[in-house]
């Protein structure tokens, strides 16, 4: 259980939570990963007074995330997580990329704290910026009675990194849950929870030690009319360790396209389908390629990233 007096350690990664932009009125022309995290925290009166540790851990556009910042990121938020005195940890982050960070600090650490990811649609600067709610709303969820796992918090909502997608390019309540399963709500700096906190299974550190120049090429193939192999081949050729397939409707994929990838999978790649659908999973049928579950393509290349890390 957490207890108020516990100290919540935020870090910062950048993001448009963090971006600026000319005007006030300008919420798309702007250059993100601009304010540094103590700038984020002093924009949010609510939070003064609360036991709180600020640390810049990177500062990017979420849309340049690379495997260097997952992997210090995941050593930071360990450390923390270890210190008796801390209760929960807060990731500001740009959206276009969270899903995908949410989902491997889950798979790596899966934290008996919580670890609370939060990010902004509007720039700071925005005549109504959405950053200082989300901001404080994610602290409210780090310091909340029973709170663990590895969770995504906008917009009043609450998400586990398993189901949590981005699904609009412009509303501030741009992320959905895959399935509809919110774990809470807050509402007024109150956490309501709707469902469990996330747990699982820890793959651990230790599995993506490996300097990220020497870690697995994993890529990720879309299905549509027309495709054809020629992307698959080249892909080979350049020495890929796996593909996820994105396929159409329950992970189908045209012929070609399915040619070439039993000829990847045949070299060695491993191979997966997953769906280009907003939802729902793809279930392993006889004679298919191997399916991701209701992982979706940036999560089914995470997972397979990982499971190649550990082999």
């Amino acid at each position: 259980m957490q207890t108020l007096d516990r100290l919540t350690v935020i870090l910062g990664t950048g993001g448009t939570i963090a971006g600026t932009a000319r005007t006030a009125g300008d919420g798309v022309g702007y250059t993100a990963a601009q304010l540094r995290v103590d700038d984020l925290l002093a924009a949010v009166p609510g939070l003064a007074g609360q036991p709180l540790e600020a640390h810049q851990v990177a500062q990017l556009d979420s849309k340049d995330m690379d495997g260097a910042t997952w992997q210090r990121l995941a050593q930071a938020v360990d450390e923390h997580l270890r210190r008796p005195e801390v209760g929960g940890i807060v990731i500001t982050h740009g959206t276009d990329t969270l899903e995908e960070t949410a989902y491997f600090l889950h798979r790596v650490l899966a934290p008996e704290k919580p670890v609370v990811l939060t990010a902004a649609m509007r720039p700071a600067t925005a005549l109504a910026a959405d950053g200082p709610q989300n901001l404080f709303d994610a602290v409210q969820v780090a310091r909340a009675p029973g709170a663990a796992g590895v969770v995504v918090a906008l917009a009043g909502r609450v998400h586990d990194a398993t189901q949590v997608r981005k699904v609009h390019s412009y509303r501030v309540d741009a992320f959905e849950s895959a399935d509809g399963a919110l774990v809470a709500r807050v509402e007024e700096g109150a956490v309501r929870l709707l469902g469990r906190w996330p747990a699982g299974d820890a793959l651990g550190l230790a599995h993506i030690a490996r300097p990220v120049a020497l870690w697995p090429r994993v890529d990720i193939v879309l299905n549509h009319a027309g495709a054809d192999g020629r992307i698959v081949r080249a892909l080979v050729a350049a020495g890929v360790d796996g593909i996820v397939a994105a396929g159409t409707g329950n992970g189908t994929l045209a012929a070609p396209l399915d040619a070439a990838l039993r000829e990847a999978e045949a070299a060695g790649a491993r191979v997966l389908r997953s769906t280009r659908c907003d939802a729902g999973p793809v279930m392993n049928l006889p004679g298919q390629l191997p399916a991701a579950g209701a992982l979706s393509p940036v999560k089914a290349r995470i997972e397979m990233l990982l499971a190649l890390l550990a082999s």
